[in-house]
Formats: C-alpha cells, sequence, structure tokens
C-alpha cells in the first residue's frame, strides 16, 4: 500500500441510504463509505480484489468458482463482468488460476502454484500474534556474480519474503524458512541462480562492544511508512469496527461480504511489504499490532453473515454451491475448541 492509497483509505466517507437499527434516520454509513472509496478507484485494483477474494472467501470452499458467479459477487464493488473476466484471464496468464470447462460455462480454479502462495500468504494474514524469536539471523549471501537483471529480480523476489538487503550480496530475515524460500525461488523460475546462493543461521553473540539486532534492523528495512500505512489502514477501519459492534445486527449480509473481502484486501496488501519481524525487534507502539488486532475483531463480526453471503450467492458451473471447511473458523484463532463456537 503506497501513500497515497493510504491517503484514499482515509478520503470523506459519503452519505449513503442506509438506516441503523435505532437511528430513525438515515447517517453517514462507515461501511458504504469503504466500499464506495474502492470504486472510486476499482479498475487498477480489479486482478488485487479477485486474488483476495479467492484467497479468503473461495479457498476454504475447494478454490473453485463459476466465474458468473465471481461476476456475480464482485459487481457491487463497481467491477464490470468484461473487468472481472480480463482481470482472471491475466491472473490465469500469471498462473494463478486456471479455467475448467463446464459445456458452456467456466469454473475457474487456483494452480498448484496458486494454491501453494495463498497457503503460504494465509499463514501471515490469518495469524493470531506474531510466533517467538529463536534469536537467529537467516542470510542468503550472493557467491558469484549475477547479471543485474538476475539480480533485480532475486532481490523483488526475497523482498516478498520478507528479506531486507544488506548491501548488494547478502539478504536477511530473522526467521524465514529457507528450504520453503529456496522452493519458491525455484518455482518463480530462478533455478539457475541457486547454486550461486550461500543459506546461512548466524547468532549474534552479544558483545558488550558489538552492534545490537536493532541496528541491523534499522539497516535493512525502513519501517517508518509502513508503520505509518498500518496507522492508515487503523483509523479507516475503526469506524467500521465501531458500526459493527454497535449495529451489526441492522447490517445486510452482502454488506458483510464485501466489507470482510475490502479489509483482507487493504491488510494483505500491508503484510505485502511487510517483513513480518519477531515483536523484541520492533519499535515501539508499532502500529501493525494494532491493525492486527482490529482486523481479527472485525473479521470475528463479519464471518458469519458474509459465510451466509457466499452460501446463497457462490456457484459451480453445474449450479452447486460449495461448502465451506472447517478451516474458515481457525482464521486468527477465532475458533474455539471447546465449545465450536466462533
Amino acid at each position: 500500500m503506497t501513500s497515497a492509497e493510504a491517503a484514499q483509505l482515509l478520503a470523506p466517507a459519503p452519505a449513503c441510504s442506509h438506516t441503523v437499527a435505532g437511528s430513525g434516520q438515515a447517517q453517514l454509513c462507515a461501511s458504504c463509505g469503504r466500499i464506495e472509496r474502492f470504486k472510486a478507484q476499482s479498475r487498477g485494483q480489479a486482478g488485487s480484489i479477485i486474488v483476495s477474494v479467492f484467497g479468503d472467501g473461495i479457498l476454504t470452499r475447494g478454490g473453485c468458482v463459476w466465474l458468473g458467479s465471481l461476476i456475480e459477487l464482485l459487481a457491487p464493488l463497481g467491477l464490470s463482468e468484461r473487468l472481472v473476466r480480463t482481470a482472471v484471464f491475466r491472473l490465469a496468464q500469471d498462473d494463478w488460476l486456471e479455467a475448467v470447462v463446464q459445456g458452456r460455462r467456466s469454473d475457474y480454479r487456483l494452480t498448484p502454484a496458486g494454491r501453494r502462495r495463498f497457503v503460504q500468504a494465509s499463514g501471515q494474514i490469518y495469524a493470531s500474534a506474531s510466533p517467538p524469536w529463536d534469536q537467529r539471523w537467516r542470510l542468503i549471501t550472493v557467491t558469484a556474480a549475477l547479471e543485474p537483471s538476475a539480480r533485480e529480480r532475486l532481490r523483488r523476489a526475497l523482498f516478498w519474503h520478507g528479506f531486507g538487503e544488506l548491501g548488494g550480496d547478502c539478504f536477511v530475515h530473522p526467521s524465514a524458512d529457507l528450504a520453503l524460500v529456496f522452493e519458491s525461488l525455484q518455482a518463480d523460475g530462478l533455478a539457475p541462480l541457486l547454486g550461486r546462493l550461500l543459506p546461512l543461521v548466524a547468532a549474534n553473540p552479544q558483545l558488550s562492544e558489538s552492534g545490537k539486532d536493532a541496528d541491523l534492523v534499522r539497516r535493512a528495512w525502513n519501517l517508518l511508512d509502513l508503520d505509518q500505512a498500518y496507522r492508515a489502514f487503523v483509523d479507516s477501519y475503526a469506524p467500521v469496527l465501531a458500526q459493527w459492534q454497535s449495529h451489526g445486527g441492522a447490517m445486510d449480509e452482502a454488506s458483510a461480504f464485501l466489507i470482510r473481502s475490502l479489509l483482507i484486501h487493504d491488510y494483505r496488501r500491508l503484510l505485502l511489504r511487510d517483513p513480518q519481524l519477531p515483536g523484541v525487534l520492533l519499535p515501539a507502539q508499532w502500529a501493525g499490532h494494532e491493525a492486527r488486532q482490529l482486523c481479527r475483531q472485525l473479521y470475528g463480526l463479519l464471518l458469519a453473515p458474509s459465510e451466509r453471503h457466499l452460501n446463497q450467492k457462490l456457484r459451480l458451473a453445474d449450479g452447486q454451491t460449495p461448502l465451506a471447511s472447517a478451516l474458515v473458523g481457525e482464521r486468527f484463532g477465532l475458533h474455539d475448541p471447546l465449545t465450536g463456537s466462533v
């Protein structure tokens, strides 16, 4: 999420026609305001919101949907049929989705590569808390010369895995699974580079005169812009959370699905930039903690009504409704294994 996108999140919300229970009059609706702000710039985010909807709403239902059903689900966000078709076609070209022809209709499902990407992202998006740190740094060092274009491809690929850069030949992360990172680099077409990369695990011996782990963090990552983006996210969704806490029973299930999709869409885009550092390495008053808590609270309020909406609207090409698996209730640690409630 860029600074311009963060500012767009905070633009004044338009008035809407919702009458909140007990108010007796139409008033400013935080949920509709967020939806309208997205509609104002939805064309440029069509592919990204489709990725978010697949990962959040469709993956737990088998990862497959009839294209016509997807078009209907996204229409209230200002995405036209043509725009959705174009975006889905491009996602198929990028190996996210693949078509499954059913007579005159087509389902779209996640490719194996697309499913792998979603599963990896889900571990970050829906975690209830940051895992503890083992006090070890993961390093990937470049041991041989790389062409500038190959080095840039490597840098970008490692950036999406949260790695910071220490000069041009060393990348660092506090907790990445190096084996999985190498598997992903291979799947992303970087297999010819792997023999020129040396993965290492290092520990700070905490010598009295040495630098600190926090010094390395400041060198490898610029967290100021990300902190500000998290604060914009909190400022945007705090009124939406307050609305659903006070008047959720008066809101319709379609709105729950739309806000849930936008919530995860916005949060996911922040996490793409977030190296997911352990709490002990983050600045004091890190806004990402508040953003995660807000996202978890609002998601919990939206989950049941949005799932009912998907039960009504989500269809496969043969007309069947794919049912949600139990995994949906485990997100953010919302499922209570003792009571079975969410």
